[in-house]
């Protein structure tokens, strides 16, 4: 029997709004098999929830089908599959929907979609529970004549794992395949940041408008990542490497099919906007499932004062003072200030002369938090500093949500395919299933031999990429030669992250050396408090984060520099 061509797979959706016109460029820039697009993030389930409270049938990306309807027919004319994660919190009624819109075009595509991780009903109190499954559901779908697939919440990487499932025909137990399309799955789920978007070392390429990504997956498991001949953007072995860091932690990736090994991975170049994947090896899934639960925490408002010129300091002052006692007789549960210096000396323009102080403020009754900012700070309008005036005035509070993480064994979860036809096909949980067990730390190279340094920013000789899960926040950081990675594996420390990041000072912080990648990994549990709903911080979702690291000064090796 012939060995399946290699699968070529592309994304062309990142995030609920990525743009609208990627499913069409994807479509016509050159050869595919399969299309992915990935809308569902902690924050949109939290968005689509509230969204479901004001109308029963909002529970879906409505921008999907907006898309759908200008590119079905291309996508029927050349044998492109879709799988999508838009159907958010109602797969069923997008599906539907999809069935309407391809009988009112007159395009003959089977619709089929994928449920049962729904655990809202479980978990009173919530707006949104939803397990995350995997891609066995997505496979079934595609084995049985689907075109289009919906999904809600599985893990960016089944929106891959499935269609590379379907079409070798791997078997549930073949880890070291999967494991190869879930670091595949990685690196497209969040688009454009593969191809040169949000990276470090932007400037060594045309960024303006990145392509979007795709894999040509075989049947090994191992994997090239490219994109269409002639779209902006590049593909390199450190676009890669950014993206593999990207909102992961130590070695061990889990999900809900399999285990993959981020230590075992190899990445090399192979040809021009080409990086092969290899070596991935994969292990039995966790016995237990990741649920997101997303609920209203409260309320929240907030206000920024500009401060102009002279006296910053001072005037900071003499506005919290002013503001201190009507913040005391409503007593929120939470305030917060923050003193923004983008000032500097004999600016040239007014904003550049301008500091801003933020004030935020939350509490369960909505009543109180209007109560806090309410009148208290227009008030000062003529009362207060020299220059006074806030960027736009209080407004009316608004309500804030949390997430967070719980697990539940594979079989509190009935993972359904829904086929075309009506039909039920179940999907089984793992038969094998294996903790996650800390993973030793590897050997590290040896030192860099003692040499003159040099004063200068980390980011001139490594890149960075930050993300969010939940309230933790991860930074990976990466070397691009030997020579550096040899300096950044004994300098990086956590205890010298602690001092570049002095947020992170009181937190639990872990390291993770991931030596094939040449790269370190930092999870920071608890800087984003509840969550990027929440917005705990002035960068909520920690994308800057490792920007910020990179920008901090410290003594580098000249031979680096």
């Amino acid at each position: 029997m012939s060995t399946p061509h290699p699968l070529r797979i592309g994304n062309f959706s990142g995030f609920y709004g990525d743009r609208a016109s990627a499913l069409r460029e994807m479509l016509t820039g050159g050869e595919l098999d399969v299309l992915t697009g990935d809308y569902l993030a902690e924050l949109t389930m939290l968005i689509l929830a509230r969204d479901r409270l004001k109308d029963p049938c909002a529970g879906y990306a409505r921008t999907f089908p907006r898309q759908l309807e200008d590119c079905l027919g291309l996508a029927h004319e050349r044998g492109v599959k879709v799988v999508t994660n838009a159907g958010g919190l109602d797969p069923a009624g997008l599906a539907a929907a999809i069935r309407e819109l391809a009988d009112r075009l007159g395009i003959p595509v089977t619709v089929a979609h994928v449920e049962g991780g729904d655990l809202t009903a479980a978990h009173p109190g919530t707006l949104a529970a939803h397990a995350y499954l995997g891609g066995f559901g997505i496979a079934a779908c595609l084995q049985a004549g689907a075109d289009i697939v919906v999904t809600g919440r599985v893990t960016d990487a089944a929106l891959v794992t499935g269609p590379a499932a379907a079409h070798f025909g791997w078997r549930p137990e073949e880890y070291d395949r999967l494991a190869g399309a879930v670091v595949a799955g990685h690196v497209l789920e969040c688009g454009t940041q593969a191809t040169g978007g949000n990276y470090a070392f932007f400037r060594e390429g045309d960024v303006r408008r990145p392509g979007f990504p795709l894999a040509e997956i075989h049947a090994d498991g191992s994997s090239v990542i490219t994109k269409h001949p002639g779209t902006g953007g590049f593909v390199d072995v450190g676009t890669v490497t950014a993206q593999l860091l990207y909102e992961t932690g130590g070695a061990r990736y889990a999900g809900p099919d399999v285990t993959a090994r981020l230590d075992t991975v190899r990445l090399s170049p192979d040809g021009a906007d080409r990086v092969r994947i290899e070596g991935v090896r994969g292990e039995a899934p966790p016995p237990d499932l990741k649920v997101g639960l997303n609920r209203l925490g409260g309320f929240r408002n907030e206000v920024v004062f500009v401060l102009t010129g002279l006296d910053i300091e001072a005037k900071a002052a003499l506005v919290r003072e002013q503001l201190g006692d009507a913040l005391a007789k409503s007593r929120p549960d939470d305030v917060r200030w923050e003193l923004v210096r983008t000032d500097r000396g004999d600016a040239d323009t007014e904003e550049t002369a301008s500091a801003l102080l933020r004030l935020v403020v939350r509490d369960a009754d909505e009543r109180v938090v209007g109560r806090a900012l309410g009148g208290a700070a227009v008030e000062l309008a003529l009362a207060s500093y020299p220059g006074f005036h806030v960027l736009s005035p209080p407004e009316k509070a608004s309500p804030y949500g949390v997430f967070e993480d719980v697990y539940v064994p594979h079989g509190a979860v009935d993972h359904v395919a829904v086929l075309s036809d009506g039909r039920h096909v179940s999907v089984a949980s793992p038969q094998e299933t294996r903790p996650l067990d800390d993973v030793p730390e590897p050997p590290l190279p040896e030192p860099l031999p003692p040499g003159p340094t040099r004063r200068a920013p980390l980011g001139l000789v490594v890149g960075a990429r930050s993300g969010d899960k939940g309230g933790n926040a991860n930074v990976g950081v990466w070397a691009r030669s030997d020579e550096a990675w040899r300096w950044l594996a004994h300098e990086l420390t956590v205890e010298r992250f602690r001092l570049l990041v002095p947020e992170s000072r009181d937190l639990p912080v872990t390291r993770h050396p991931l030596p094939n990648l040449r790269a370190v990994n930092f999870v920071v549990e608890g800087i984003l408090g509840a969550g990027v709903a929440a917005r705990h911080r002035f960068d909520p979702q920690a994308k800057a984060l490792g920007e910020w690291l990179r920008s901090r000064h410290l003594d580098i090796p000249e031979m680096l520099l």
